[in-house]
């Protein structure tokens, strides 16, 4: 159904707060290390000269020294936000640069509701604590300042752990880094994909279509098209959006950018290469799909986009995708019932769904009265049996999530994974 006036308003507000969030990355993150500065000046003389002799002030100026090219990074990607039909407060436009004009194999479609996907683990002092950015906003909302007789957005905490989850999601998809995390989650899918369409000739694949929804910055459907495969990308988060965006139409040389995204805790670091090191993306010219690949990514909400049953309200999309490849979404799902259903009805007969991922449901003891369906692995499985998959080469496959594999801490996830075929 179309969306209200008052849906949209609220569309493009946040919007504009994902690009003031952008915008601001570099006094915040330069405010909190800034902390660590005034920190030493509380203790005693003789302990501020140890420090010294240690180079914890060097390394302080040094992060700064990373934040600012983290942000100049950062510019480039809002540098066009019309891409979004969307167009700037004329007060932050001065602070917004300028990229090339052209772009190509990559579509972006605006839909509504886009507030956060990315598996991520913050710093806490709770040892073993974690919690992820996928669903409900935590803590306040953001608030607005007075700036020139306007209202300014000024991002939380939240914000801005969405925007440093997006840099070390750039690690994990684009970077040489972050191959041997992305080779264990994406072999195996690639592999089952390729198995079930064995009998295919290469040159055929561009007949048989893939989606992956919840696709972040786009690495995994890259890469399948890579194969040959028509391949369709879903995502919701507006701060994936603009970075998958840049990356695969803006970018245009192996390497161009030089991103410090570890630099904004100094816990469980051994040295200083832990925290400082440069990380070079992309390690692959996004451009160098094959001639004629099909390849396009949506933004928007997995239900609302290919739950769609009334042909008249959108693209029909029941029995028309040969394969749905799920990693790390499932959880997403606030009624995984309706999230199977949709899998299932999209599916062409015969289709496959190829899943991998954890289950951290996502809206588990939200704040926002939202509902939220927990089941076990067990139960999952068997509520996929009934509405109408048979499951084969199920296992568990121990994986990392945008890990810092110079860290002294790391969350290890005993991930599921399975095949599973539309029979009914």
């Amino acid at each position: 159904m179309p969306f209200t006036q008052a849906e949209i308003e609220e569309e493009r507000a946040h919007f504009a707060n994902v690009i003031a969030t952008f915008q601001q990355y570099a006094p915040y993150a330069l405010n909190a290390n800034n902390r660590r500065r005034k920190d030493i000046y509380t203790i005693p003389i003789e302990d501020r000269e140890l420090l010294e002799s240690v180079g914890y002030k060097e390394r302080i100026a040094a992060t700064d020294k990373a934040i600012l090219a983290n942000a100049e990074f950062l510019s480039h990607i809002i540098a066009n936000p019309e891409i979004f039909g969307e167009e700037l407060d004329p007060d932050n436009a001065e602070e917004v640069g300028q990229v090339p004009e052209g772009s190509q194999g990559h579509q972006h479609m605006q839909n509504h509701a886009s507030h956060g996907h990315a598996h991520s683990h913050p710093q806490t002092h709770a040892h073993g604590s974690h919690s992820h950015s996928h669903g409900p906003p935590q803590g306040p909302s953001g608030q607005h300042r007075e700036r020139g007789g306007k209202r300014r957005y000024k991002p939380t905490e939240h914000d801005m752990d969405k925007l440093r989850s997006t840099l070390k999601q750039l690690v994990r998809d684009w970077s040489e880094e972050g191959k041997v995390e992305r080779d264990l989650c994406y072999e195996p899918m690639k592999e089952a994909l390729l198995q079930h369409f064995s009998d295919i000739p290469e040159g055929e694949r561009r007949n048989f279509r893939v989606l992956v929804p919840g696709a972040g910055l786009g690495r995994l459907a890259w890469d399948v098209a890579k194969l040959g495969f028509a391949c369709q990308g879903n995502e919701f988060s507006h701060y994936m959006l603009l970075a998958s965006f840049y990356m695969l139409n803006r970018t245009d040389e192996i390497n161009k950018h030089t991103i410090y995204p570890y630099v904004h805790s100094f816990s469980n670091i051994e040295n200083n290469e832990g925290l400082l090191r440069p990380i070079s993306i992309p390690d692959v010219l996004p451009s160098s799909l094959p001639p004629g690949s099909d390849f396009s990514l949506v933004a928007g909400d997995f239900e609302e986009i290919y739950g769609v049953e009334d042909a008249d309200e959108g693209e029909p999309q029941a029995g028309q995708w040969d394969a749905v490849l799920t990693c790390f979404f499932i959880d997403t799902a606030k009624n995984i019932v309706n999230y199977l259903r949709i899998i299932h009805r999209i599916l062409a007969p015969g289709g496959v769904w190829i899943n991998l991922g954890p289950l951290l449901w996502h809206w588990e003891n939200n704040t926002t009265n939202d509902p939220s369906i927990e089941l076990t692995l067990d139960e999952v499985k068997a509520l996929a049996r009934h509405i109408g998959f048979e499951i084969s080469n199920e296992r568990t496959i121990d994986t990392t999530y945008t890990n810092n594999a110079q860290s002294m801490l790391g969350y290890v996830y005993h991930a599921a994974f399975w095949t599973a075929t539309k029979i009914v």
